[in-house]
């Protein structure tokens, strides 16, 4: 009978999948006749079989092998297989338990039952009812393990889902500021790390600077160290980490804040310019490149294995339609597992949130800077209101009456000298009416003069100690209109410390506004305009540069010439004013057209700096 093959009852479970990987039966009976031929016969039907002759051998098997069901006899010279079933349920939740007997009695099977035990067979064991049995009970531990997995998953995949719903309702209710940006950003790596989420051992996070030319490590959540890892894991299991209830408590967690993967992340700094890196590859392709044991399709710089002491992980890109934004690399540092298609393809998931959310934030705050840009520009026009028809009326009208002063005074002078001296050497009484008339007028030109030199009077600078990089930037924001709507770049390159001049504020803002609005009107297609702030032992060198038409050599020398002019409409004395209020300060104005292959002028203003 041991020889010969029973047919299988029909079963949900083929038999190859009643028992997964190293997975064994153990037969615990101390007669080896009956184990003897319990193990031949179950060999022979195909599941790999064990034995133990009492219930201490039972125990040594259990930790050496991977037991998924054992064949209990009661009856053991050291111990009641009825009193040892509750402590095998406890320590082996998964081992499913068959009773063998010789007792067919009704309240011992009961008793078998009741402590745990899956089924009873009586001795002599029939081969057929055995098969049955341990088919039916190895389906059901079996459907039981799955039913479980399946479970986990459903959970892990809830997790996941609620985890996406409560970033994307945040995104969609408010702009996100920095402060958010972290906490969505650190919610997301605990949901890749979490137990209910990924279950990744650690996850990394690098963005790239706000220019784009450098990857830098921005934050991270995990175990710094292999032994650390069950300590983590524990933590994430204890805090129970889930949405929405944990959500707002996700920023200040403490979980896997361990001072190693901090520097880690910290020490992550990566050019932009270094195509062949596997981070810059990663978003420059947009696709995540999973490297096993050091190796994948692109070459592992040392470095980074050594900064990350782990040789497999998974690299996912973030990135927007318009822009890469930086990396989120995850790895089982502690538990060495292997990284999955499908664990890759929920990594991105959780991938494409943090790109919405940091694109959000990027959004949020390029709006704020506009926003403060016009009122900056809103309140300076309100403050200066007057100063650009002010600039421009003083230079034109001042200088012309000064001109028109200077050229007519002489003939007046000339004019009403004369007709005194006359009236002095006539006798003749109408001539002599004539002449007083004349005298009179003429002194009366002469008095007008007089008051048009006095508004043309050079003003002397009240001069105090002020900041030059404000002035500078105040006299751009008065411009900033005609910027937009010209299409002109505008760069400034200014020095770490502000330099101090002692200058009338309001004077060389007035210089530089002109200056400025000369290289707008130059540009009327658009072009690039910067300005330049170099600071030297006791000077301080402002360069105006735009892309305009320029100027030829000859035109260049009268630029600053009373109402030398090249445009159609204007008077031609802004420059002149420019360089009168420079010189007033101890200062200096020079032109000259630009030599770079681009065109254009360059002003320089040279101001002396203050003295302590």
């Amino acid at each position: 009978m041991i020889n010969q093959r029973i047919a299988p009852p029909a079963s949900s479970i083929a038999d190859q999948d009643l028992l997964e990987g190293d997975e064994v039966i153990v037969i615990v009976d101390d007669f080896p006749d009956i184990v003897g031929l319990l193990q031949e016969f179950l060999e022979q039907e195909g599941f790999p079989v064990v034995t133990a002759g009492s219930a201490e051998a039972l125990r040594q098997q259990l930790t050496r092998h991977n037991v998924a069901l054992t064949l209990l006899d009661i009856g053991l010279p050291d111990a009641d297989g009825i009193t040892l079933l509750p402590e095998l349920k406890k320590n082996y939740p998964d081992l499913s338990v068959i009773m063998l007997t010789a007792v067919t009695d009704l309240q011992t099977a009961l008793a078998c039952l009741r402590y745990g035990a899956d089924d009873y067979l009586a001795k002599p064991v029939h081969f057929t009812d055995l098969l049955t049995t341990l088919r039916r009970v190895l389906e059901k531990r079996r459907l039981t393990i799955r039913n479980r997995q399946y479970q986990r998953q459903i959970e892990q995949a809830t997790f996941r889902i609620r985890l996406a719903h409560e970033l994307a309702m945040k995104m969609n209710t408010a702009y996100l500021s920095m402060i958010e940006l972290d906490e969505m950003l650190h919610a997301i790596l605990v949901g890749i790390t979490a137990t209910e989420g990924l279950q990744f051992n650690r996850a990394f996070l690098a963005l790239f600077n706000e220019s784009g030319t450098t990857l830098k490590g921005r934050l991270a959540i995990g175990a710094g160290e292999r032994q650390d890892g069950g300590l983590v894991l524990a933590e994430m299991l204890d805090q129970d980490v889930a949405l929405p209830a944990g959500h707002e408590n996700l920023a200040g967690s403490e979980i896997g804040n361990d001072a190693e993967v901090n520097r880690i992340v910290h020490a992550l700094e990566v050019d932009a310019t270094e195509a062949d890196h596997i981070l810059i590859r990663a978003v420059q392709n947009r696709q995540s490149i999973n490297v096993i044991n050091g190796q994948c399709e692109v070459p592992v710089s040392i470095e980074l294995l050594g900064l990350l002491q782990e040789d497999t992980f998974v690299v996912v890109p973030l990135y927007s339609p318009s822009r890469a934004l930086g990396v989120i690399i995850a790895d089982h540092f502690v538990d060495r597992n292997p990284i999955t298609p499908e664990r890759i393809r929920a990594l991105e998931s959780f991938a494409s949130q943090a790109s919405l959310a940091i694109e959000h934030c990027h959004l949020y705050m390029a709006m704020q800077r506009k926003i403060q840009e016009l009122e900056d520009v809103t309140s300076e026009l309100e403050k200066n209101k007057d100063l650009l028809v002010e600039t421009e009326r003083y230079s034109a009208i001042g200088h012309m009456a000064a001109q028109l002063a200077h050229n007519i005074r002489n003939p007046i002078t000339a004019i009403g000298g004369t007709a005194r001296l006359l009236a002095r050497k006539i006798d003749n009484k109408d001539w002599l009416q004539f002449l007083s008339m004349m005298a009179s007028e003429a002194e009366k030109i002469e008095k007008i003069l007089e008051d048009l030199f006095a508004f043309v009077d050079q003003v002397k600078p009240v001069c105090v100690q002020t900041p030059l990089l404000p002035l500078i930037r105040k006299a751009l924001l008065l411009h900033f209109g005609s910027l937009q709507d010209k299409g002109i770049r505008q760069t400034m390159q200014f020095p770490e410390n502000d330099p101090t001049v002692e200058v009338d504020p309001r004077l060389i803002q007035q210089a530089l506004v002109h200056l400025i609005r000369n290289s707008v009107e130059a540009m009327p297609e658009g072009g690039d305009l910067s300005i330049e702030v170099q600071l030297e032992e006791t000077l301080v060198r402002i360069s105006i540069r735009d892309t305009g038409q320029g100027l030829g050599e000859v035109n260049l020398g009268h630029a600053t010439d009373p109402f030398f002019t090249t445009k159609i409409i204007g008077t031609g004395m802004g420059l002149t004013l420019v360089k009168r209020i420079v010189e007033d300060h101890g200062g200096s104005l020079s032109l000259k057209n630009r030599n770079e292959g681009r065109g254009g002028m360059e002003a320089i203003i040279v101001l002396p700096v203050a003295r302590d």
